[in-house]
């Protein structure tokens, strides 16, 4: 690879983990916003300073459900696995339906790399997948679900 391709590379490369990471966060809210459960979205959470500067931090969005004493647990587990919907895209790679991205030169595969690593659930995903019942008030839990799920 040339520098300039390099140089492309690292900028497709942080655009696809900067909208992928915000992707990510929807799409926990999305499932909370379609089960009826209060959620917050926070942008830029624990900013110090510019928008520039909280970014290049890595913290672009967060989601703090706000569960009810109805809230089912299953609700909170499945908004914490939602990002793995973002590899939808890539199962059709093997039916052949649309084309390998890392079968071909170019900078795709770094953006598609990118975005791949943000559908990953975090570590507080997980938290709130195997522990979703003591986020919530009903089960004799605290109610206090400050982990992002």
């Amino acid at each position: 690879m040339t520098p300039i391709e390099i140089s492309a590379a690292v900028v497709v490369l942080a655009l696809a983990v900067s909208v992928g990471l915000v992707t990510h966060e929807l799409a926990h809210a999305a499932v909370l916003r379609a089960a009826g459960v209060p959620h917050d979205v926070h942008w830029f959470p624990g900013r110090e300073g510019s928008v520039f500067r909280a970014g290049l931090r890595g913290k672009w969005a967060a989601v703090e459900p706000r569960p009810v004493g109805e809230t089912p647990a299953w609700t909170l587990r499945l908004s914490a696995t939602m990002p793995l919907v973002m590899l939808a895209p890539l199962a059709l790679v093997p039916a052949g339906l649309v084309g390998d991205p890392f079968a071909t030169e170019g900078v795709a595969r770094f953006a598609v790399l990118g975005w791949m690593a943000c559908a990953l659930p975090s570590p507080q995903d997980f938290s709130v997948l195997w522990y979703a019942d003591e986020a919530l008030p009903s089960t004799g839990g605290e109610g206090d679900a400050e982990t992002t799920p």
